[in-house]
């Protein structure tokens, strides 16, 4: 009976893949033709009234130009905007979408560029790794592999009969886990280059203008790092200590080393345990690296409220949601499909 159902279970499994994959395979394919179609930066100026025009070939040749020029693309939807100064002062924009060009002045128009626009800067188009949507994946990518790492070895050292070594990773969790995640980021950031006096930047060319950036990332991950291994610690553990004890008598009555139970028998074991906490956390991680705007690190938070700030503008909260709900249902996918190809074993 058991048997039937982990079949039942699989095929249901790989139904439901199917059509998951079938509804990615027709939005790619959705994406791909609006790509084709997508009007480029020629088409959209062509389209600008012919004063603007005008104001735009006169600026040709100078080193100070009188008009700005913005032209965002996202693949499937573009986005222009020309802006001039002085006594010719005036303004357009323009929405390129499924291969039609719509002026972006007012009504719905102005809403969809404004969308295309910001969420074109919190995706860090165009800029290099630390930037928008990258720096916040990248980040928490880099701290949970960091954070299970060390809460390994935090997990067994809070599990080893030594008091000493069980103490001191008992206390590293409790005060991890005890004490908020941004005053943690303070002190790294902060706190630590003041009483060693040194400065982040300083591990970087000082000469570039992302070497402050670079700091701030490096300090980041470490404290973030810190804080994750101490919740995945917890999560290792429980993880370790719910496989039945029998299994470790069995070994060492077989001969095994400590080291060989845990690895051959133990760690297999307890990983598909390990994964729904561990994904949990990540989504977690992904959220809180948000917290890096109070160090004015460039993350989708920090570029949506820079945006507001010079465009005055709350719409632009609108696309990090969404942002941020995108990335998270990504990786939510991911972990699923993780879940479940390895409790089909368990």
């Amino acid at each position: 009976m058991e048997v039937l159902k982990r079949i039942i279970d699989i095929r249901h499994w790989q139904h439901r893949t199917k059509i998951v994959v079938g509804v990615i395979f027709c939005v790619l394919a959705a994406a791909g033709i609006l790509a084709i179609l997508n009007p480029d930066r020629q088409a959209l100026m062509k389209e600008l009234s012919p004063e603007m025009q005008q104001l735009i070939a006169k600026d040709e040749g100078r080193s100070r130009k009188r008009v700005t020029v913005t032209y965002n693309n996202l693949a499937v939807i573009s986005y222009c905007s020309c802006s001039s100064s002085g006594a010719e002062e005036m303004s357009e924009r323009l929405v390129g979408f499924a291969g039609a060009v719509y002026h972006a002045d007012s009504g719905v128009a102005k809403l969809v560029g404004q969308m295309a626009n910001y969420t074109y800067r919190m995706l860090g188009c165009g800029e290099n790794i630390l930037h928008g949507a990258k720096l916040t994946i990248f980040l928490t990518v880099l701290t949970v592999i960091f954070g299970v790492i060390l809460g390994m070895f935090l997990a067994l050292g809070k599990m080893s009969k030594r008091r000493i070594i069980n103490r001191l990773s008992s206390a590293y969790i409790f005060f991890f886990r005890g004490t908020p995640l941004l005053i943690q980021l303070f002190v790294v950031y902060f706190t630590i280059p003041g009483v060693f006096g040194f400065a982040w930047r300083n591990l970087f060319d000082t000469s570039s203008t992302e070497a402050v950036y670079q700091g701030a990332f490096v300090a980041s991950l470490i404290a973030f790092s810190l804080n994750s291994a101490a919740y995945c610690a917890e999560i290792i553990r429980a993880a370790l200590q719910s496989i039945d004890k029998g299994q470790s008598e069995a070994a060492k009555a077989l001969g095994m080393s400590y080291a060989q139970t845990m690895g051959k028998i133990i760690i297999p074991q307890s990983i598909s345990r390990m994964i729904p906490p561990i994904c949990n956390e990540f989504i977690m991680v992904l959220k809180d690296v948000s917290l890096v705007f109070a160090i004015s690190l460039m993350d989708i938070t920090t570029v949506s409220k820079n945006i507001m700030t010079s465009e005055g503008s709350y719409l632009v909260f609108i696309p990090a949601l969404v942002i941020y709900l995108i990335i998270t249902a990504f990786f939510t996918c991911i972990y699923n499909a993780l879940e479940k190809k390895f409790s089909v074993y368990e």
